[in-house]
């Protein structure tokens, strides 16, 4: 059908369904409104990761003290675990050094990690020569890492001294049997040759008496030495007199330690005798007078009696002077058992306060050291760092009592250690 235009007679096509102009501005806009919110929408999550970013990296980036062999610093470190820290700083190890907390441990800011990295060491114990490897950065600790009492050995160099590359001697404390003057006396001593052995016993050689072993041999636990007297052509003779034994029991250690806190010592007795001589022979000695010209010292050894403490209560927060104290309390081969002791006992010195200070007394840090200036020998940096305060400790209480039991037992007993 056409239509035909009623004003000029021209053809027009047949008439849709209006637009309104609103409804136009409408259809046209919704197109760039999707846009913008789809703009602010990336801008966002941009604006989330980069200040996700940045709080992870202000978290991972930390000052922390890094103490390398002994020598402290502070440094700007990246990473969340001690492992990532060492490895920004450049700071390698070893499967044979020492990490304290593990490498796997998180460490916070102003937290603290102790690297001892391990060298192979040369020393000779009782004259058997021996390469061992260790992380020890003074002799005391080299010796007290081999498991040694620090109390009842003798060394060619001061426990203090520095860990160099000579080779370090060390006699450790033996029994010597010595068979002299018709008696068995069994001393103990720490001294490295025969002779200096010997003398520690009390034997007093006359000149011509003959010893069975050389007297500048190097004396190892288990030694028999059978001493000859030469014949003495008059009628007074010197002899040696056996020391007895006293055994103490002792709360202040642990049950199974036994401890010789006075060495036996033998004595010397002078005896005048009356011959009787049958055609110029000696047929017979009658003693006509004796005289203890050196008393024989008695041997007294302490035997504990006192109970472990219970070893579940080892658990210490990671990256702590606790967890430091454990890894250098392993290093030495103490054990649960042995830390949880060490834990009780400087809770209550302390609390593993590095700046724990008595006002009374002078004791200071995490060990109350008596002066604190004393743990100068470990480190110059005594006053703030637990390492240094540790190592000092664990030397103090090796030497003094043999381990941590050891210490805290005589602390239980006595409130000191």
């Amino acid at each position: 059908m056409r239509l035909t235009g009623r004003a000029s007679g021209t053809d027009v096509a047949p008439e849709g369904p209006r637009v309104s102009p609103d409804h136009e501005r409408a259809t046209v806009g919704r197109p760039v409104r999707r846009r913008r919110m789809a703009r602010l929408a990336a801008q966002a999550l941009v604006l989330t990761l980069v200040v996700g970013a940045t709080s992870a990296f202000a978290v991972l980036h930390k000052n922390v003290t890094i103490d390398v062999d002994g020598k402290p610093r502070q440094v700007l470190a990246f990473g969340r675990t001690v492992g990532d820290v060492l490895a920004s700083t450049r700071v390698q190890v070893g499967d044979r050094d020492l990490v304290a907390p593990g490498l796997d441990q998180t460490i916070d800011r102003g937290g603290q990690i102790v690297v001892r990295h391990g060298h192979e060491m040369s020393v000779e114990v009782d004259g058997e020569a021996r390469t061992v490897w260790t992380t020890a950065l003074t002799v005391g600790e080299a010796v007290d890492g081999l498991g040694l009492r620090g109390g009842e050995v003798r060394l060619s160099a001061s426990r203090s001294a520095s860990l160099g590359r000579d080779m370090l001697r060390v006699s450790t404390l033996k029994t010597i049997h010595l068979v002299v003057d018709g008696q068995v006396i069994d001393g103990v001593s720490s001294a490295d040759t025969v002779r200096d052995a010997l003398r520690d016993i009390g034997l007093v050689l006359e000149e011509g008496d003959q010893v069975s072993v050389p007297l500048g041999a190097t004396a190892v636990d288990g030694l028999v030495v059978l001493v000859t007297r030469a014949s003495t052509g008059g009628e007074t003779v010197t002899e040696a007199m056996p020391f007895e034994t006293e055994e103490v029991e002792d709360a202040g250690l642990v049950k199974g330690n036994r401890v010789i806190t006075t060495k036996g010592k033998a004595g010397v007795r002078t005896t005048t005798y009356e011959l009787q001589v049958v055609g110029g022979v000696v047929v017979g000695r009658t003693p006509v007078a004796s005289i203890v010209t050196t008393a024989p010292v008695t041997q007294v050894v302490k035997v504990g009696t006192a109970e472990l403490p219970n070893p579940s209560v080892v658990a210490v927060e990671p990256g702590s002077a606790q967890e430091i104290g454990k890894q250098l309390a392993a290093q030495r081969g103490w054990g649960d058992d042995q830390f949880a002791c060490l834990l009780d006992l400087w809770n209550q010195e302390s609390g593993w306060r590095v700046n724990a200070e008595n006002k009374s007394s002078g004791a200071y840090g995490i060990p109350q050291a008596l002066p604190g200036s004393k743990m100068a020998t470990v480190g110059a940096d005594w006053q703030t760092n637990p390492a240094t305060q540790i190592t000092w400790g664990l030397n103090y209480i090796g030497g003094r009592y043999g381990d941590p039991c050891g210490a805290w037992a005589h602390h239980e007993s006595s409130g000191w250690y």
